[in-house]
């Protein structure tokens, strides 16, 4: 079974303003700044959390690494500061805010102007390098070709939840400008949902609510442009994205093509079961080969 890393009780001792959800900055034993992200009652914020940050380490995808945690009782997880000593975060929705008029940076969900091209133009820029320490495809060490990435994986795991916060650059001491690992995966893999949900899904005959129905409804934070009426599909934003940079987003789906159910499978035995049900873990794992058959028939449109 994954740790659980017990959190002391007077560890708060900065809270953090961004996102929705309850978490503080506290120093470890190794004197390094860790963050606690506290799980929201009724959900499977903390499991999501976790299975991601495996996921991601399965496709070779540079992220924020997540530990489960308790803090008074409250489940969570917890994941070290990943700026390097005199380096800056520098989210999209201050990018965004530098280069369109009138952008709302403040705004936290569906802001129209927070369109895909926008950010892949800003992502796009040559000065911009992969994230720090990460070199795993020749060849491929821009933002951009990792971002694709970072959207392919959005689409498999259906995270909704890549906005204008949810992706930053990193900007280091020596003002070296790279892309920051990707970060907060807690509303993916159907978290939210409840277990009569996911029970009533993997078994209706009602095809509006089956689960191929289900996963061709996940929404990105994109829109593909400031008059749309609703966000593009997470499917849609990685597959425009991939038209960019076609080399990139192919070998992130020769690495999606690579795990098999069995590799996946292997994350979710891990998780202590006070923390996920049995349903979810079928639900999740059922979402999880759907969109990988969806993704990877991407790769004639990606030719």
């Amino acid at each position: 079974m994954y740790r659980i890393i017990n959190v002391a009780d007077r560890a708060a001792n900065l809270p953090e303003q961004i996102g929705t959800k309850p978490k503080f900055w506290f120093q470890g034993d190794d004197l390094v700044n860790y963050l606690f992200k506290e799980g929201r009652p009724g959900t499977g914020d903390d499991w999501s959390e976790k299975v991601a940050s495996e996921l991601c380490d399965l496709l070779a995808l540079p992220h924020v690494v997540y530990e489960f945690a308790a803090w008074r009782g409250k489940r969570g997880v917890v994941c070290k500061n990943f700026v390097p000593e005199g380096g800056r975060l520098v989210h999209g929705n201050e990018l965004l805010a530098q280069v369109v008029m009138g952008y709302q940076p403040a705004q936290f969900f569906h802001v129209r102007q927070h369109t895909l091209r926008r950010v892949l133009a800003i992502i796009k820029n040559e000065h911009i390098r992969g994230p720090i320490g990460w070199n795993v495809f020749p060849g491929m060490d821009l933002a951009i070709d990792v971002f694709v990435g970072y959207l392919m994986f959005d689409a498999w795991i259906a995270n909704q939840d890549r906005h204008h916060e949810n992706w930053a650059l990193v900007v280091s001491q020596e003002r070296a400008t790279h892309l920051a690992p990707t970060y907060d995966h807690a509303s993916s893999l159907g978290s939210n949902e409840t277990d009569k949900n996911r029970k009533d899904r993997l078994t209706t005959r009602d095809c509006g609510r089956s689960m191929g129905r289900y996963v061709e409804r996940a929404a990105s934070a994109f829109f593909a442009s400031p008059r749309s009426n609703k966000p593009m599909s997470t499917l849609d934003a990685f597959r425009e994205a991939g038209k960019v940079r076609q080399r990139a987003a192919r070998a992130w789906l020769d690495s999606l093509a690579r795990l098999s159910l069995q590799d996946v499978k292997i994350i979710f035995d891990q998780i202590p079961r006070d923390r996920i049900s049995e349903v979810a873990i079928e639900f999740a794992l059922r979402m999880l080969e759907l969109n990988r058959q969806r993704l990877l028939g991407l790769y004639e449109v990606l030719r």
